[in-house]
């Protein structure tokens, strides 16, 4: 093995001088600057007992050299404007077939008004993700940010993933490229990198037969990044992926970012799987439910590892993991909790049991307790309050709204509601059609 560091703490290269060889190796390439391969990946995603807690302590370590020992979190609001969708996802428990009873879809003025209570209550950033709905308007994305900007000029825009995007192109007739710049145009800020699940299109057809293509994926992002709007990344593991797939997922990020360098965070999202189709239906052969509590650690480690000096901010999703876990997975490599999240529904609809919201003081309150120093960040990261000091915490407009349970409502009740009850356009004549 050769030698580490000299600055490299004497507690990690004790753990590295007694571990699998092949392990140490990797793991000293890494802390001394080098990008590992997708092999060495693959042998990180596959260690256990004293080899994982090595892995563990290089990934704290290369984040404490990285980002330092703030942890970050956004306010802001989930608005998921409608469940109804013409893809059948397996992972999927959120969209409605728009002949069921529960599809449901907001109405513009309600969408606005929920964005201006969030920053009423001093949320920076909406994020608005939603189902397919069946015969859109392709300019459907467009009118909903000049809408929001038009009301809340202000507000982050954190809007439509690359499947929505791509939807979006097809319904208005536009390239991919020429709709981004419309949407930009508009005043949306970032995109959210999900529908990445995997970037394998076997494995894709086996989960989401007829979702996004990794090519259409990568064009979406990399047209982004290149018309500066900045992106984030995801990957969800823990359901019929290989550690193969994930080491591969990873490189494929990085040289990415490597390319266009529009990433800003990296988040590993556990398959929830309780409420999944293809769990519940049993449609997928060797479907695992969800990773297990190593397999979590491990991923957040490696991310680390594998991504540190090309997206150097790793998001642990407490709604995915619950706050305890995420609390921990910060001395795994992880430097940022994520949002406030108020009405996140898709994860909720999944059977994950954390919550729709998690108060900015609880997030404080969390990163503390891990030894850590709180900080608010924008959505592309840049630091709007640093909570240095304890008694600097104290209680924001969003702490004191969110004690009362029933202000902002449930996806349990909004799909019950009739008031919001999704119409298909041959039978209603909504705007919303063509």
């Amino acid at each position: 093995m050769k030698s580490l560091q000299p600055d490299t703490p004497a507690s990690l290269d004790s753990l590295l001088g007694g571990i699998d060889p092949a392990v140490a190796r990797v793991l000293d390439r890494a802390l001394s600057g080098a990008d590992v391969t997708a092999e060495e990946a693959e042998t990180l995603l596959g260690t256990s007992g004293r080899e994982l807690t090595a892995v563990a302590a290089a990934a704290d370590h290369l984040r404490r050299e990285t980002v330092g020992d703030i942890v970050t979190y956004v306010v802001n609001r989930n608005i998921n404007f409608t469940n109804v969708c013409i893809k059948g996802c397996g992972f999927c428990a959120f969209s409605r077939d728009f002949r069921e009873e529960e599809g449901y879809f907001l109405p513009e003025e309600e969408i606005v008004r929920r964005a201006r209570e969030a920053w009423d209550l001093g949320a920076t950033e909406v994020c608005i993700q939603a189902g397919l709905p069946p015969k859109m308007e392709g300019d459907l994305y467009i009118r909903l940010t000049r809408a929001l900007k038009a009301a809340i000029p202000e507000i982050h825009i954190h809007g439509f993933s690359p499947e929505e995007v791509l939807y979006g192109s097809i319904r208005s007739g536009r390239s991919i490229r020429e709709y981004l710049a419309e949407l930009k145009a508009a005043g949306v800020g970032s995109l959210p990198g999900t529908a990445a699940e995997i970037l394998d299109d076997d494995l894709r057809d086996r989960i989401s037969p007829g979702r996004i293509r990794t090519a259409q994926w990568i064009e979406v992002i990399t047209t982004a990044h290149e018309l500066g709007i900045p992106t984030t990344s995801t990957m969800m593991f823990g359901h019929a992926e290989t550690r193969t797939h994930q080491a591969r997922h990873l490189i494929l990020l990085r040289d990415l970012q490597h390319r266009s360098g529009g990433f800003t965070e990296f988040v590993p999202l556990s398959f929830v799987h309780t409420e999944a189709p293809m769990w519940r239906q049993t449609l997928v052969p060797g479907l695992r439910p969800g990773p297990t509590g190593m397999e979590v650690l491990r991923v957040h480690a490696v991310s680390r590892i594998v991504l540190n000096r090309a997206i150097p901010n790793l998001q642990v999703s407490w709604v995915k993991e619950g706050p305890r876990v995420a609390q921990l997975l910060l001395n795994a490599g992880a430097n940022d909790v994520g949002g406030t999240l108020i009405n996140e529904s898709i994860s909720t609809s999944a059977g994950a049991g954390f919550g729709q919201l998690l108060p900015p003081a609880e997030l404080r309150r969390m990163i503390r307790d891990a030894g850590r120093i709180p900080a608010e960040r924008s959505t592309t990261y840049k630091l709007r309050r640093v909570f240095d000091h304890e008694d600097a915490d104290g209680r924001d407009a969003l702490d004191v709204a969110a004690a009362d349970a029933g202000r902002f409502g449930s996806y349990r009740e909004l799909i019950k509601m009739d008031r919001y009850r999704y119409q298909h356009p041959s039978r209603s004549g909504q705007s919303v059609s063509q």
